[in-house]
């Protein structure tokens, strides 16, 4: 039987997700709930709510009696460890690009890996039914990049194909008839190169791991040489390990969205192996008898790192069913194992871990996915990794892409110019301006926000990671301070009205805090505690116009990751299955006045030295 394997690649939100539930549709692969239509391969919730793929797919189509492994991968950077891992099982890739937005950061990411492993690309130009499409123009800047990135020959020589993938059709050029996707998967047979299938000792190189609660962990990647099978000697080679002997429970090939068993892989093909509990990613199984590692997956460093600390707020152990020191070590290592782009180190202190990543975004979703399993926990201010070298401080830099109204964009550069950025480019796009910029990455926590409320809502960003560059100087942080609350206890409309004139809440009336509690952002810099439980005394007496009406303003509620990218190095994130607070390092206000007293005595002795 003939075989094709190809990964799908493109910036966050280009339609890959889409079109490859459309070609599961036309290949006849359904689900028992198949009027509903939905996309199959998002199926972690988080990736439904959001709208992204998070974690890469694995899927097997039939057409024209060719088996074709189809992978689905992210496309947002900070998910950049599934992307490199995945790719090593392909021969080629569909790099989808949306006819109007053209190649975002995203699409040089994915696609700078592409070219570096060698894979032969063919370039869908998405959603070409939009209004606002521009497709030769689109067109010329796919090339371009293709030429920045020091493409081949071969690699410039790219098939190009037209699809809308909600509407299920592509086609050749934009006058053809719009019937199917037919012409994709043709293209995909005649440009794609069948796996080569090397003869020798057994080889197959784990790129992805599955974990199941019947079988345990389940390795996943492709067979580069020979034919793996289930009844002979096998050994996993470890990073700089002996062999280790291990015995095969079942052989997994993919098949539509299902996987079947088998007894015996050939070389090309993707297979899941059952039955071993010592494995990682980038392990190689091979032939007992002639064991040969294949070379290790490269992974880019983190950029970012965050402390994840056991919850000591008053509150603590009401919601969550795991919330130990050992439950959360426990939980982040076995995540670190199989995800590459994430690394965990203890602390001096048995009550916190270091945990390493790509983004604010690849952490949230961590934080997010532990806090649903029933985990409880606090997280503090994310903060950048520099470097040193040559007795300088190094510091990671990405490149920022917004799209923002015209009459937004002075405000737009005027905000990030404030945050050591460097305008690389600045282009129309009808009645919008495509801007771009270097800037460290410490200039983008906390900027979404910030861009979006000068925008009313309407900027698009998105940023990827491109180099280290010398140390650009100071960034303004938070301008305003915290209003912190004195005393425990549900929050009372009367003690809310009269605050309401200094500053903004993030609590409403009835809410449960604590002290130590940050619930709302002062108007001035300063921190200051507030009385939120403070209730009107009462009297026998009345008078005409003693009382006032109250008029509680709408409090401010923020995302996991707005509160990740709000809180100050001396505040946590408090994270519950239930709830989200923000809080101060320690509730203690005489506590809190004595660290800042010794944070001043640590400035004065850095200044004299």
């Amino acid at each position: 039987m003939s075989l094709r394997n190809i990964a799908i690649i493109a910036h966050v939100d280009h339609g890959k997700t889409t079109l490859v539930d459309q070609l599961m549709r036309q290949c006849n692969i359904f689900r028992e709930n198949q009027a509903v239509r939905e996309c199959f391969l998002d199926s972690n919730d988080l990736e439904r709510e959001r709208g992204i793929t998070i974690f890469s797919k694995n899927i097997s189509l039939r057409y024209r009696d060719v088996k074709i492994n189809l992978i689905d991968t992210p496309g947002h950077s900070d998910f950049g460890g599934e992307v490199e891992r995945v790719l090593k099982m392909a021969d080629g890739v569909l790099l989808l690009v949306d006819a109007a937005e053209g190649p975002m950061p995203q699409t040089r990411f994915v696609l700078q890996k592409a070219l570096g492993l060698t894979l032969k690309p063919i370039v869908v130009i998405n959603k070409v039914d939009r209004p606002d499409r521009r497709v030769d123009e689109v067109l010329n800047e796919i090339f371009d990049l293709f030429v920045e990135l020091d493409a081949s020959d071969a690699q410039l020589d790219f098939r190009v194909l037209y699809a809308s993938g909600r509407d299920g059709w592509a086609a050749e050029e934009l006058t053809d008839e719009r019937k199917n996707l037919s012409p994709l998967l043709d293209a995909v047979l005649e440009e794609i190169p069948p796996p080569p299938a090397p003869e020798g000792p057994a080889q197959m190189l784990v790129t992805t791991l599955d974990y199941s609660d019947y079988v345990g962990r389940i390795g996943i990647g492709r067979v580069f040489r020979g034919t793996l099978k289930k009844n002979t000697p096998l050994v996993v080679l470890h990073r700089g390990q002996d062999p280790v002997r291990i015995q095969i429970k079942d052989l997994l090939v993919f098949d539509g969205l299902e996987r079947q068993k088998v007894e015996e892989v050939p070389a090309g093909e993707l297979c899941a192996v059952v039955g071993m509990e010592d494995i990682d990613i980038g392990d190689t199984i091979a032939d007992a008898e002639s064991p040969e590692a294949l070379p290790a997956l490269s992974v880019e460093e983190p950029t970012l790192s965050m402390e994840f600390r056991v919850n000591d707020s008053p509150f603590a152990g009401r919601e969550g069913k795991y919330f130990t020191s050992r439950h959360i070590r426990d939980r982040l290592f076995r995540e670190s194992k199989t995800d590459v782009a994430l690394r965990v180190e203890d602390t001096a202190t048995t009550e916190a871990f270091k945990v390493f990543g790509r983004g604010i975004l690849h952490l949230s979703i961590l934080i997010e996915t532990m806090r649903r399993e029933g985990y409880e926990f606090a997280a503090g201010q994310p903060k950048v990794l520099f470097k040193e070298k040559d007795g300088q401080i190094l510091e990671p830099i990405e490149v920022l892409v917004i799209d923002v109204p015209e009459p937004h964009s002075g405000k737009a550069i005027e905000l990030v110019s404030q945050r050591r950025a460097e305008m690389s480019n600045m282009s129309p796009k009808g009645g919008h301006v495509r801007l771009e910029f270097h800037i460290p990455s410490r200039g983008l926590i906390g900027l979404r926000t910030r861009l979006l409320t000068l925008t009313a809502g309407e900027a698009v960003m998105v940023h990827r990671f491109l180099q280290y560059e010398v140390f650009k100087g100071a960034i303004p942080g938070r301008q305003n301070g915290s209003m912190i609350s004195m005393a425990e206890g549900p929050a009372i409309p009367y003690g809310i009205d009269g605050l309401q004139d200094r500053g903004k809440f993030f609590i409403s009336p009835g809410d449960r805090v604590y002290a130590g509690q940050v619930v709302g952002e002062h108007c001035k810099e300063n921190d200051i505690v507030v009385n939120v439980q403070k209730s009107k005394k009462l009297t026998n007496m009345r008078a005409a116009g003693s009382d006032r009406n109250i008029v509680i303003v709408p409090a401010i509620r923020m995302s996991l990751e707005q509160c990740l990218e709000y809180v100050s190095d001396d505040e946590l994130v408090e994270i519950t299955p239930q709830t989200i607070r923000l809080r101060k390092l320690h509730l203690d206000e005489t506590a809190r006045k004595r660290e800042k007293i010794r944070e001043k005595g640590r400035e004065g002795d850095r200044e004299k030295v």
